[in-house]
């Protein structure tokens, strides 16, 4: 079993010369995408649809309009970490920014959520063509591995999603953190990007939620006080049983 790991968003254009059709994609948004969206589907939405730009969001929400479906569609995401607001948006208030907190099953269920954010959303539609495509977080860490150990994939391909253009600690961590429970299957620690992974988890391991809090994506949401306490949920260790699979269409579903 190959099992391989992007490190940065820098590498994802690369992805659509790749033949993914054997591939098995997990992509970390950790702060906070990946997260927010398997909080999302634990709190009982249907679906979540990532999508690249703010004005495809409210796109597909209009288009709903027009069916007469719009009850069921709601808007979320961010740009530079806070909520995206009607003069980003061509006059449209977004229900959600991309806090997991926000994300209640009040707030959820039942609910189709069309969301978009600056990093994680782009590296969910940069996988489309794989034959696996799943969201995960530290939340729901050992659910995933239980997916990737049993399924028949050929090759496992981590994707971090990243700050900007650049890499983020939180990110590789959890790619890290996914590697070592996928021990099993065989020789992982060949590419040099996994072996980083792995180690960089491992340094971090004995106190994880401080090498979290630590990383450039929290400093920022530490300074914001209504979403300083993001970093603590996302830092929580498989406290959901739950796997958040995107499929063909690009629709994101509990799996």
């Amino acid at each position: 079993m190959k099992i391989d790991t992007l490190l940065s968003p820098a590498e994802l254009p690369a992805l659509a010369q790749r033949d993914l059709r054997g591939t098995a994609c997990v992509v970390f948004d950790i702060l906070r995408a990946t997260t927010t969206f398997v909080t999302a589907l634990q709190n009982g939405a249907a679906a979540v649809i990532p999508v690249s730009e703010i004005s495809e969001a409210v796109a597909f929400q209009k288009s709903e309009v027009r069916s007469q479906k719009s009850e069921f569609i709601l808007l979320a995401g961010e740009r530079d970490g806070v909520k995206i607001r009607a003069a980003q948006s061509g006059g449209v208030d977004f229900d959600f920014g991309n806090s997991p907190r926000e994300f209640t099953p009040e707030a959820v269920r039942g609910q189709t959520i069309v969301s978009t954010t600056t990093n994680g959303t782009r590296a969910l539609r940069a996988c489309l063509g794989a034959k696996i495509i799943l969201a995960s977080s530290f939340l729901n860490l050992a659910a995933t591995a239980r997916l990737l150990n049993q399924s028949d994939a050929e090759e496992i391909l981590l994707v971090c999603a990243g700050t900007g253009t650049g890499v983020a600690l939180e990110d590789v961590l959890a790619a890290g953190a996914l590697i070592e429970l996928l021990s099993a299957r065989g020789d992982t620690h060949v590419l040099d990007s996994v072996e980083i992974a792995r180690r960089t988890f491992l340094n971090a391991q004995p106190n994880l939620p401080a090498a979290l809090a630590g990383s450039q994506n929290a400093r920022r949401l530490l300074a914001i006080p209504e979403l300083r306490d993001d970093v603590a949920f996302c830092s929580q260790r498989d406290i959901f049983n739950l796997v958040a699979e995107m499929k063909p269409d690009g629709i994101i579903r509990r799996g």
